[in-house]
């Protein structure tokens, strides 16, 4: 609510500042975005200068038209309108309506004082096949996107990747089972390269590997919903790292020059649980080990020897040549952190470490899976910096779910957010202060959406969205957000 000169935002800054009795100078010091505290010591809470703040969303999650203008079907529509695959039976056919309301919605994220985007772009609108002819209007829309960001002085970061995949490869090719979809997802990135990188200069190839092939591959609980033996899902690991580094070499010969690439993976981290060298060094194995079917291989373009013997007669068929493509040279590191997903410790014997279990008591997010671990946001990037020597990572996703229900007066008091945002934000500008290459946050997520398996049950953004009028209204955590944006600290 505003009064034109000032905002229910300021009453509750400068009322909670009086209750602390702080003097009118501090008040009036804090009531300003990037104003300066007089009693906080926030040098120590800023960030590296040019520090890139977003947000991000994806296709299916944000966008509806599900087969409008042309676009096809996705195995999301196939999976979420099968029965019993998602929570309460929702879908993403409605989802926030993105695809007609996307300059409302860059609107907000320029409020929220945002200086990048990272959205993903559907394959099946740009080919309703996954191959053969494309689809103007699907490539229309994200060029509008792009454009309506740029005017707004919003950087636009494209994912290539983030599950949608076209349902006739599926059909086709059973989809990442065969070599034929890494290929066909290659020539897609090529195209869309040509045709959008002399706006959109970062793209990242593919979202969360770990989480598509385990979860969609494996376990079954994600599109398109296979529990594969052991030979198939690792040849349908390789598959996806042999589709990024293809994808990145299209890019390069078809995209402008000067056009940035990378992944962003769902790194799981080893945290050492207790900061001592010989802990951190047993976490920094731990993370090479864990990582070894995703990140290890792009970044060091073999399979380590403990992934082979333990896959044994399972292990993916591959050749030199595919290492050397999944290898292809990178511009960036993306990683996704949301958990400390194993705390470790260092041990005698081989490999020189273990994972202790999470204690029941463990403090957790709305999300039953989400632990909290603030000091996995310093750990992650610090891992990719020392094993792999990254000189430029981006936080491509962290954020989290919770109950976020309006007041009676009609605002998200998301206090669990704020807290779960400062703390994690602390960590990780501690790595940026030790030196780590982190060069951008993108908190995950600008709005509430359908969340998957979980439907449109855990609400993720800044934005809440209410799904029966499709209302978008800034949560209190947008206010703390925009904060730490225009000050450029933690605060």
């Amino acid at each position: 609510m505003s009064t034109g000169r000032f905002t229910r935002r300021d009453f509750v800054r400068i009322t909670g500042a009086a209750s602390l009795g702080l003097s009118t100078p501090a008040i009036e010091a804090a009531a300003q975005p990037g104003g300066k505290s007089a009693t906080l010591p926030m040098a120590a809470r800023r960030f590296p200068k040019g520090f890139l703040w977003g947000t991000a969303t994806a296709s299916y999650q944000i966008e509806v038209a599900w087969k409008e203008d042309g676009k096809g079907e996705s195995i999301w529509d196939r999976f979420a309108h099968t029965p019993g695959k998602i929570k309460n039976g929702d879908t993403g056919d409605v989802a926030l309506d993105h695809y007609h309301r996307y300059k409302e919605d860059v609107q907000l994220m320029k409020a929220l004082g945002a200086r990048s985007y990272r959205f993903s772009i559907s394959w099946p609108r740009i080919f309703p096949q996954g191959t053969g002819a494309p689809n103007a209007k699907g490539l229309d829309f994200y060029s509008g996107l792009a454009d309506e960001l740029l005017a707004n002085d919003i950087k636009p970061f494209a994912t290539l990747y983030h599950w949608d995949l076209p349902q006739a490869l599926q059909d086709r090719w059973n989809g990442w089972q065969s070599r034929d979809t890494a290929k066909a997802f290659a020539d897609y990135a090529g195209y869309v390269a040509e045709k959008l990188s002399d706006r959109i200069r970062h793209f990242f190839t593919i979202n969360e590997f770990t989480t598509f092939v385990e979860g969609g591959h494996g376990t079954g609980l994600l599109a398109p919903g296979l529990t594969l033996p052991p030979a198939a899902l690792n040849q349908v690991r390789h598959h996806a790292v042999l589709a990024h580094g293809l994808a990145v070499q299209a890019i390069r010969a078809r995209g402008r020059k000067g056009t940035k690439l990378g992944p962003a993976e769902n790194i799981t981290t080893g945290v050492p649980i207790i900061e001592t060298p010989e802990h951190i060094a047993a976490a920094e194995r731990a993370t090479r080990e864990l990582n070894a079917g995703y990140l290890t291989v792009m970044l060091e373009g073999r399979y380590t020897d403990a992934f082979l013997k333990a896959a044994g007669a399972d292990a993916p068929k591959f050749t030199s040549e595919d290492l050397k493509i999944i290898s292809s040279p990178l511009d960036f590191v993306g990683i996704n952190v949301y958990v400390p997903n194993r705390y470790v410790r260092a041990t005698k014997e081989a490999p020189g470490y273990a994972f202790l279990p999470v204690s029941k008591s463990h403090p957790r997010m709305a999300s039953p899976w989400h632990i909290i671990g603030p000091e996995a946001l310093y750990w992650a990037p610090r891992h990719v910096a020392r094993l792999w020597k990254a000189k430029e990572i981006y936080i491509t996703e962290n954020g989290c779910g919770a109950a976020d229900e309006p007041a009676a007066d009609g605002i998200v008091y998301d206090s669990d957010r704020i807290m779960f945002l400062r703390s994690y934000l602390t960590q990780l500008q501690r790595a940026t202060s030790e030196g780590v290459p982190v060069r951008g946050y993108f908190h995950w997520s600008s709005m509430d959406n359908f969340e998957w398996s979980d439907g449109y049950g855990t609400r993720f953004g800044l934005i809440h969205v209410d799904y029966a009028t499709l209302k978008r209204t800034p949560k209190l955590s947008a206010s703390f957000y925009r904060e730490v944006i225009a000050r450029n600290e933690v605060v």
